[in-house]
């Protein structure tokens, strides 16, 4: 029996006033109890209870340890009782981790329904286009590209393929002539992601038959919306998650190219991640639960021509 568990003992004796009463408070046997009073006393090296046949006392010198037994043990029940309503009930501050453009369109509607199901978590979100490391950041979650874990010790979970698309704006198009295969790329200027991030081609499936043409680009970086405004600018051709370009295509400001063409490396994937598979806070078993969900309603009223799930 450890100090704790005498210490409970010692506290329903002198409730129960009997060694008896104690044993059957707590569902021991009475020499049990007799022992974890013994041992306190050794520890001690003080008696702590009379004992009569008939019932027992406090010392003189037991009664103050016996106040003070109480008030460890009242408040050691408190914050077991915290920590299991914490860890069935979602609540406290969640840090959150998100690449700054291949999540953004998602992540205000993901965190707005997730607050009005759980209002008793705070949100602290970090957008970033970094690498991350989740335990030394001190995050609970990411929302992340592949390339941002730098380390393989967290769980990942595929929450998205995001396709990308090629577009140009009608200003561009009237200068250049709309490509209508993929060969005819070559022709054109685009406004590219770093090289340092992905590799400047792109590969179509013709038939049977893969083609991957080279990107020739003037303007780069590692911000897919900065892309998207240079595009906008008619600085080139752009190749940008759909989701970024979705509203421009719609009203006309962009023009979506080579639509009939799978581009074989055209996705982004987007992944949540966090540390470990067991014993996660409430906080976090639920936002993870309500990412995938989330998720998974995206992919259904995703357009027919967009990559599933697996």
């Amino acid at each position: 029996m450890d100090y704790l568990d005498s210490l409970r003992v010692f506290r329903s004796v002198v409730e129960g006033k009997s060694f008896t009463r104690a044993a059957d408070m707590l569902s021991i046997t009475t020499p049990a109890v007799s022992r974890a009073i013994s041992g306190l006393e050794q520890r001690l090296g003080s008696r702590l209870l009379h004992r009569t046949t008939r019932q027992v006392s406090l010392t003189e010198a037991a009664e103050h340890f016996y106040d003070g037994c109480c008030r460890i043990l009242d408040d050691l029940e408190v914050l077991e009782a915290e920590a299991s309503n914490q860890a069935r009930e979602p609540t406290g501050v969640l840090r959150l981790v998100a690449h700054t453009t291949a999540t953004v369109s998602r992540l205000v509607p993901l965190i707005s329904t997730f607050k009005q199901k759980y209002p008793k978590v705070s949100l602290d979100v970090t957008l970033t286009e970094r690498p991350v490391d989740l335990v030394a950041d001190g995050y609970d979650l990411g929302i992340v590209v592949p390339f941002m874990l730098s380390t393989d010790t967290v769980v990942t979970r595929l929450l998205e393929r995001m396709p990308l698309s090629v577009v140009a704006t009608p200003a561009y198009l009237e200068k250049h002539a709309l490509p209508e295969h993929p060969s005819e790329l070559v022709d054109h200027t685009f406004v590219a992601m770093s090289p340092t991030l992905r590799k400047p081609s792109l590969t179509f499936r013709l038939g049977d038959e893969d083609m991957t043409v080279p990107l020739k680009f003037d303007i780069s970086s590692n911000n897919a919306v900065f892309n998207r405004e240079m595009v906008l600018e008619s600085w080139g051709v752009g190749v940008v998650p759909a989701a970024l370009v979705q509203e421009e295509v719609a009203s006309g400001k962009l023009v979506s190219i080579l639509d009939d063409f799978e581009i074989i490396d055209g996705e982004v994937e987007i992944r949540l991640a966090y540390n470990s598979r067991t014993l996660l806070p409430a906080k976090v078993k639920a936002f993870v639960e309500h990412a995938a969900t989330f998720f998974d309603e995206v992919a259904v009223a995703r357009p027919a021509r967009a990559s599933s799930r697996t």
